[in-house]
């Protein structure tokens, strides 16, 4: 049976994937709040009172929490969002899934590391800028000896899990340079944008709160520049701020899913006519011409890790492993 575009699911569809694909042993929470919005025709109506790209299931989920709905049983959460549905509407209509994972770095270090350095980086789709601190993480991975940044152990320490013949760094690249691009930056320095950075991390994932608490200290003690706007109008200009002595690294992690075809094509066209290295971390069918390379499709729900467009590795979305190709 040919598999449904995601475009083309009703809202009951994409949260029943969602509860057997995403959350399915990952978040028992959001498995069952899932299957129940799924199986239940006057929520689905509700959020289909949403435009389109605002139904996906982190943000009507996430939008709840931030309101402090219950989460203990499908009957209250239902019972709470049917009374606080235009409260949860207003925080998904002015709010974007905007998850910030620090430890999405660990399996981008292998490749910063081995390339000369000083380094100049720009995420895309930079949400509140974690990401763009791989030079102040400490990792470990597997039982390896962590490794540490030269100023020494940092409060932020990313595992990661690794399978194939990964080039395990023996260092963290010195980053020269570093800016973000979004379409609604989030500010290190704000409680409440720190707040919808919490709310975005799934119930169970408590290590990833702390985490993500780690990494916003560190950051705060030199905020992100971050520009807002689109991703294929800024990053040309933006990439030739960058320092000429630097090796320039355009990256991203779960951003070109939320563009269209064309719009994901012109920024294929965009970052290839940059000199810089290209490292996208999408999933297996959303970078246009990476699909193509692979050499086979990983055994569980995955991104893949790619360099100019040739596939390297499949990764963890959250960044908690990482099983190179080869």
């Amino acid at each position: 049976m040919q598999a449904i575009p995601d475009s083309e699911r009703t809202t009951a569809e994409k949260y029943r994937a969602f509860a057997e694909v995403e959350a399915h042993g990952l978040s028992p929470t959001y498995d069952m709040l899932a299957l129940g919005v799924a199986a239940d025709p006057e929520v689905v109506a509700l959020i289909d009172q949403l435009p389109v790209p605002k139904r996906q299931v982190n943000l009507v989920f996430s939008s709840a929490r931030l309101l402090s709905a219950p989460m203990t049983g499908y009957g209250a959460f239902r019972d709470w969002l049917v009374r606080h549905w235009p409260e949860v509407q207003g925080v998904a209509l002015t709010h974007a899934t905007q998850t910030n994972e620090p430890r999405r770095a660990a399996v981008l270090l292998p490749v910063l590391a081995a390339l000369p350095g000083p380094l100049a980086l720009i995420e895309v789709g930079a949400s509140a800028g974690l990401c763009l601190y791989p030079d102040r993480y400490s990792y470990q991975y597997d039982d390896a000896p962590p490794i540490y940044p030269e100023s020494g152990p940092s409060p932020v320490l990313l595992s990661c899990a690794t399978r194939g013949p990964v080039p395990l760094p023996s260092r963290v690249p010195t980053v020269a340079w570093r800016a973000g691009i979004d379409l609604n930056p989030l500010d290190v320095r704000s409680d409440d944008d720190v707040r919808w950075l919490s709310a975005l991390t799934w119930p169970e994932h408590e290590d990833r709160r702390e985490r993500l608490s780690a990494a916003v200290g560190i950051a705060r003690q030199d905020p992100p520049r971050i520009e807002r706007g689109d991703l294929n109008e800024l990053l040309p200009a933006l990439a030739a701020e960058a320092p000429k002595d630097a090796t320039l690294v355009v990256f991203h992690t779960a951003v070109l899913l939320y563009l269209d075809r064309a719009a994901r094509q012109r920024f294929v066209d965009t970052v290839s006519g940059l000199d810089a290295v290209w490292l996208s971390n999408e999933g297996d069918d959303v970078t246009p011409g990476v699909a193509e390379r692979l050499p086979r499709k990983s055994e569980t729900p995955a991104f893949v890790l790619a360099r100019d467009g040739e596939p390297l590795a499949f990764t963890q979305p959250h960044g908690a492993s990482l099983e190179w190709l080869g």
